[in-house]
């Protein structure tokens, strides 16, 4: 068997923990049947780490590693968020959130040489973070103090499908009929977390957490455009996410007056909302979309969300899922593998 460059450079790798002797540096050869019936146990753990790490470093499955990855994170800023909001207002706790991640990307960014931004370029990036930092901290963290996490998560869901359209319009980016219909599905079985109990009614939070949906789709089409101009994913989140808490700038005195008066506890679930859900999730957001072949491969995935907060909503708060968890997580499942393997 000759491998490809990713196989020759994994075996090198798990050879060092797993060393099996090979005549051909070039093929790879697995040991005799007597090391196998001698040595079983290492040669499968062998094969197994080798076909898993195979996995990862090709194209499609960074797209899904990346982009579950970061809606795992995301998912996570909704319970948390109604933790951290027992001690800070919506803007301040936005002006506090965004200035965390921002200096984690700034370190970030200037241990990886980031470059400055052409100032051509400037705008975008302003606009960049006015919708997907400063606008959608605002509407979130205000539409989430009068709604559940799984109500929140359902409407924030609604972004693939704006993506998908937009995408459509923009860039020209085609979706089989199929791809169309899993969209669909996913969206109902997001509607079946919702609406199991009948509990879904409309009130000023669903209208704040339409808002934040609107104004995400609205950073994915811009980092879309960023991304065609040739910025990397980290010099667009980081740019991004420093013009938008410089715009949530407004709120800095009450931010830093409630920190002040906050407990421990409450404090690092806001460094955790600002390095992981905001500063690491959207990096590897960005990395996910540069590696994708189109948006919605990318943005499909949050529809996972609601399924992911339920879950943390257990494990963090105490909240019983219930059956409609297991049935809406199946179809929105079901949905996702069917679009990766026939909706492109």
């Amino acid at each position: 068997m000759i491998p490809n460059s990713y196989d020759t450079l994994i075996y090198y790798v798990l050879t060092a923990a797993f060393p099996f002797q090979s005549q051909n540096k070039h093929a790879i050869h697995f040991p005799s049947i007597q090391k196998i019936t001698n040595n079983r146990k290492k040669y499968f753990t062998f094969l197994l780490y080798f076909y898993i790490f195979r996995c990862i470093v090709q194209a499609k499955h960074k797209v899904f590693l990346l982009s579950f990855c970061t809606v795992l994170l995301w998912a996570s800023a909704f319970p948390l968020t109604k933790v951290v909001q027992e001690q800070f207002t919506s803007n301040p706790l936005g002006f506090l959130r965004c200035s965390i991640a921002a200096i984690f990307l700034i370190i970030i960014g200037k241990c990886s040489h980031i470059r400055i931004p052409a100032k051509k370029d400037i705008p975008y990036f302003i606009l960049a973070g006015a919708m997907g930092f400063t606008g959608y901290m605002i509407f979130f963290n205000t539409g989430i103090q009068t709604l559940t996490s799984a109500t929140s998560s359902i409407i924030v869901a609604l972004t693939p499908i704006l993506t998908a359209i937009g995408c459509a319009k923009v860039y020209h980016e085609k979706i089989k009929t199929i791809g169309w219909i899993s969209i669909a599905t996913a969206f109902i079985g997001v509607l079946v977390l919702l609406l199991w109990d009948g509990v879904f009614s409309i009130n000023v939070g669903l209208i704040w957490t339409m808002g934040a949906a609107l104004v995400f789709f609205g950073y994915n089409m811009m980092s879309r455009l960023l991304t065609t101009k040739g910025y990397t994913a980290l010099e667009i989140v980081t740019y991004s996410m420093i013009f938008g808490a410089l715009l949530l700038g407004f709120w800095s005195v009450q931010g830093f007056q409630q920190l002040a008066a906050s407990d421990m506890s409450h404090i690092l679930a806001l460094v955790y909302l600002g390095a992981f859900p905001s500063a690491a999730a959207y990096f590897l957001w960005g990395k996910a979309m540069f590696f994708a072949n189109r948006t919605s491969e990318v943005t499909n995935f949050m529809f996972v969300t609601p399924l992911l907060s339920t879950i943390l909503g257990f494990l963090i708060l105490r909240e019983i899922p219930n059956l409609g968890t297991f049935l809406g997580g199946a179809i929105i499942i079901c949905s996702i593998i069917v679009f990766n393997l026939k909706g492109k």
